[in-house]
């Protein structure tokens, strides 16, 4: 691939983005080449997390502002190609496997949708997140005005796209959009160290439970209810479930640990 690397390893897919000299923004080929690993995750029942990072010292600048300018400037074409890129976007957010991204430098624009994307994000002290679109009369994409509002809440989400202002990690961290503030020289350790715990928990108990937690934003209590009750059915009934209660029970250590933070 041109502008992506991608990788699978003990259950672990990563996707680094990999424009360095462009700060990692997202032009066409890039999409394109997004969109067919997304398409081979989901396919691949063996692939357990999703980790996303950037090359180079940024996660993405957003997308390429030379993508911008294209032979075909009509309402419907750009509206096409939105729609091109909400196919795979939708498919990363809906992805019943845990995503991870690991943020240093810059996550603008379309980088911020990514880490949007993400159960959780890994952020340097130097991560920096803004959604610069009106600055040049464009608004959110890729996702955004979905995710952010779920992120922060309606008003902050206001003032971000509003404001095209820059946010730091220690900011992002308290409005609840960075899980963790990372040194650089750790991030990729950290964040494999958390997929890899992914890999000793149950697939069905990590798929249900995500899945029901998404839905809950925009469910009623009666749907939670039936979808916990079913959900816990199903795993009830998985052979992961039996032996980790055999091993409860032989007071064995259970193969699923959450990773203590690091230091």
């Amino acid at each position: 691939m041109e502008t992506i690397l991608y990788a699978v390893a003990d259950g672990i897919a990563t996707l680094t983005l990999n424009r360095p000299a462009q700060r990692n923004a997202v032009d066409l080929v890039m999409r394109s080449e997004i969109a067919q690993v997304v398409a081979a995750i989901r396919q691949d029942r063996g692939i357990r997390v999703l980790i996303i990072t950037g090359a180079g010292g940024a996660f993405s600048g957003g997308g390429d502002s030379g993508t911008m300018q294209t032979p075909d400037t009509s309402a419907e074409a750009a509206r096409n190609r939105m729609q091109d890129m909400h196919s795979w976007m939708e498919g990363l957010l809906t992805l019943d496997r845990p995503v991870i991204a690991a943020v240093d430098g810059v996550a603008y624009g379309m980088g911020f949708a990514f880490a949007l994307a993400a159960d959780f994000v890994l952020a340097t002290p130097r991560a920096r997140f803004c959604l610069p679109f009106l600055r040049i009369g464009l608004i959110p994409d890729a996702g955004i005005l979905y995710t952010l509002p779920r992120a922060v809440g309606l008003q902050r989400a206001k003032e971000l796209a509003f404001s095209t202002r820059e946010i730091g990690a220690e900011e992002a961290k308290q409005l609840g959009i960075v899980f963790e503030i990372v040194a650089e020289d750790r991030l990729a350790e950290r964040a494999r160290q958390l997929a890899l715990s992914f890999t000793q928990a149950s697939p069905t108990s990590v798929s249900l439970t995500k899945r029901a937690l998404n839905a809950s934003l925009h469910s009623d209590l009666s749907t939670m209810l039936e979808l916990e009750a079913t959900g816990q059915g199903v795993a009830r009934n998985t052979e992961y479930h039996r032996e980790a209660i055999g091993r409860f029970l032989d007071k064995q250590r259970a193969r699923f640990q959450w990773p203590k933070t690091m230091k």
